[in-house]
């Protein structure tokens, strides 16, 4: 009999005890890992069938290791040329300390060193050292002076299956999924005609988890590596015998699987992924894959139960902590609305996300996803029984609530007198509550335009302003998450249509920071004119609220000019110049995925064709090598920017070049828009070319629901004096 020990990460190893004991080995678990004795099959049945296993290792020898000397006369004491050939590759991994031994590279090195001596003393070679994908890898281990020195057979984790082609950016591991599943009983729902559902699968891993468990597919049959292949022990053929009884096994399992999975995910790049994965893994067949919001999840037809399992962001990696309460409130509205005598499961490491879900878990089970430690909250969806009276506002948040109903009643007048749906209801009037508080009123770019008051729904997009240093963590996350309580129940917007953001300036200055990749449009209505914003994957949103009559007079003033917009980004002062009666428009800035925004909401309103250029170039390259003039120019410059193809750019040293470049191309009786919203900004009427009569008109511009912030943004007006050149 052979020992060997099997490693997995905390929490599996009862699991995983009984899976090695189901595949014939005499098993008991320890900590992080399960020790199995058999012949040499059991190793490599455990290789290749264990979907809950981290490496399977076989103990080569046990020895006191105290110091580097001892350790290396341990290591030598083993005939390596039993196990590794002489011009063979080796990597050595060490992990723990012992003694004078406290560091594992240093450990990992001196076990290199002697099994490498022992070659060269008796061969006159010695082995390559390879990292990756070794011949042979040997795994090292010290604790309280004993060293344990084990043949690595998996030669790299199991959870690599061989099928996996794309992965996303925090991607479940392989046996994590298997664990979910197992825990959660998927064989047995299979069996009784169950199907699963994935709502935010991701890179599909429990979608091609769940189809090979249910058809029996052995986890590393795709795998073209293991540890033991360079080994000199090998037995070949019996290797071969057991993966070609596991492929027939995977090809009878495979034409009997049912076409029960089903997975969505609101980002069109992971369901790419998604479907290249189960190609891979020979499911994608079995498998029904669509692009979906959880907050229209319903239960695939034709089936009365099943389970519905996810792993969904829960902010270590994937977010602000704070904006996923309501992702995870839609998913249990969803769940307890439709999915009445199915189970579900849902991995998280925070228990207010779970509270979040609004059901009460029948069972818990604790996991690692690599260092992090998550519940996995298993739910028997019962039939709904009335929905619970909310828990009332703690007194700070009824503060901020009171605050922000105050300012909607003295908005209310305004807002409607102008039919302004998108506006400013909170601008951090409460210094511990440090807050912008916007809301938009649309409707979903994909849904039937069937008119704003029958499909438009109120959002909020609540940006944080980040607190200082010297504030306590722990209380201003406290008061972060009243605060976005308060202003969803104060205007009756529920959490799911509340998006949250740290307000902080972006890359290089810029203040069009990115932050996820979700390409969720609504469509909001201003000044009568149509417009798409993207409430998330940007720090803006793709319409300047603070700007509103600044567009406005945009508008007015472009009636039969030609207008320049630079700096253009979504191209809104363009649509507000063409619904003003320009002659034509020409919308100038670097980012092409800003100018496509731009194209998009000129043809929203009807304004396409040659009259409306788009130019993705540097706005003063423009200035220097455009030759036309213009009766109107739109600047609303960045702060600052160091684009690597535009250059630095800082809009107080620069403004007095932009705009005298700018003059340069205006008509004799042209007009010049300026705006930035850099609070310290002076214009340099000193140093401005005398060509240009200037009108501040920054008070004028400043909208009703930003009075709060009388400084957000500076206007002027540069209008050319007539025979100025």
């Amino acid at each position: 009999m052979t020992r060997f020990f099997a490693t997995c990460a905390k929490g599996l190893e009862y699991l995983l005890r009984d899976e090695l004991a189901a595949l014939g080995a005499d098993a008991r678990e320890a900590l992080a890992g399960v020790h199995f004795e058999g012949d040499l099959a059991a190793g490599y049945r455990a290789c290749l069938e264990s979907r809950l296993a981290s490496r399977i290792l076989m103990p080569l020898a046990e020895f006191d290791a105290v110091d580097a000397a001892s350790l290396y006369a341990g290591v030598q004491a083993i005939d390596w040329s039993l196990h590794i050939a002489p011009d063979a590759s080796l990597a050595v991994d060490a992990s723990g300390s012992s003694g004078a031994i406290a560091h594992s590279g240093f450990a990992a090195l001196k076990a290199k060193d002697a099994i490498a001596d022992q070659s060269r003393e008796r061969f006159g070679l010695r082995p390559t050292i390879q990292p990756e994908r070794p011949d042979v890898r040997v795994n090292l281990r010290l604790h309280k002076g004993r060293a344990v020195l084990s043949l690595d057979m998996s030669g790299e984790p199991l959870h690599r299956r061989g099928w996996r082609r794309d992965q996303g950016e925090a991607p479940l591991k392989e046996n994590l999924a298997c664990a979910m599943l197992l825990r959660a009983r998927w064989p047995d729902l299979y069996a009784q005609g169950g199907a699963l559902v994935d709502p935010m699968c991701g890179s599909g891993t429990l979608l091609v988890e769940a189809a090979w468990m249910a058809a029996d597919v052995a986890p590393a049959l795709q795998r073209d590596y293991f540890g033991f292949l360079g080994w000199r022990g090998h037995d070949a053929a019996l290797w071969e015998r057991l993966r070609e009884a596991a492929r027939e096994r995977a090809l009878e399992g495979l034409r009997g699987l049912r076409p029960c999975f089903f997975g969505s995910d609101s980002d069109p790049h992971m369901i790419a992924v998604a479907t290249r994965n189960l190609q891979s893994a020979g499911v994608a067949g079995f498998v029904s894959l669509d692009k979906r919001l959880v907050e229209h999840l319903e239960p695939p037809a034709g089936f009365a139960t099943g389970l519905v399992i996810t792993n969904p962001p829960y902010g270590e990696r994937m977010g602000d902590l704070a904006e996923l309460p309501g992702l995870y409130k839609t998913l249990g509205d969803r769940l307890h609305a439709g999915f009445a005598g199915w189970r579900a499961a849902v991995l998280t490491s925070e228990p207010e996300l779970e509270r979040a879900l609004g059901l009460r878990a029948d069972k818990h089970y604790v996991l690692f996803n690599g260092a992090i430690e998550c519940r996995l909250a298993l739910i028997d969806v019962r039939a709904p029984a009335g929905n619970p009276m909310p828990a009332p506002l703690s007194p700070g948040a009824e503060m901020v609530a009171n605050r922000i109903r105050k300012n909607l009643r003295n908005l209310r007048r305004e807002l409607s007198r102008h039919g302004i749906t998108c506006f400013r209801i909170y601008d951090a009037d409460l210094p511990e509550y440090a807050a912008a508080i916007d809301v938009y009123r649309g409707w979903p770019e994909d849904a039937p335009d069937i008119g704003v008051e029958a499909a438009a729904q109120s959002w909020l997009h609540v940006q944080e302003y980040a607190p200082p240093p010297s504030v306590d963590a722990g209380a201003a996350q406290a008061r972060w998450r009243e605060l976005v309580r308060a202003a969803g129940s104060a205007l009756e917007v529920p959490r799911e249509r509340v998006v949250t953001k740290t307000r902080a300036r972006g890359k290089g200055g810029s203040r069009y920071g990115r932050f996820a990749v979700r390409e969720e449009f609504l469509v909001v209505e201003e000044g009568g004119l149509r417009f798409r914003v993207n409430l998330r994957d940007r720090l803006d949103t793709g319409l300047f609220l603070d700007h509103r009559l600044v567009r406005s007079r945009v508008r007015t003033l472009a009636a039969g000019r030609d207008v320049l917009n630079l700096f253009a980004y979504t191209g809104t002062a363009s649509v507000y110049a063409a619904a003003g009666g320009a002659r034509s428009t020409t919308s100038v800035d670097l980012s092409q995925v800003y100018l496509e925004w731009a194209s998009r909401n000129l043809v929203l309103n009807g304004f396409g064709g040659p009259a409306h250029m788009l130019a993705r170039t540097d706005a003063m390259t423009f200035l220097a090598e455009s030759r036309a003039r213009y009766g109107l120019i739109y600047a609303d410059p960045p702060t600052f920017s160091n684009s690597k193809r535009a250059g630095d750019f800082d809009v107080q040293r620069d403004h007095v070049a932009l705009l005298d470049a700018c003059g340069r191309r205006l008509a004799n009786d042209g007009v010049i828009v300026f705006s930035n919203n850099f609070r310290r900004f002076k214009l340099d009427t000193d140093t401005l070319s005398p060509a240009f009569r200037i009108e501040d008109m920054g008070r004028a511009s400043i909208p009703a629901d930003f009075a709060r912030r009388p400084g957000i943004h500076g206007c002027w007006l540069l209008r050319k004096r007539l025979g100025a050149t």
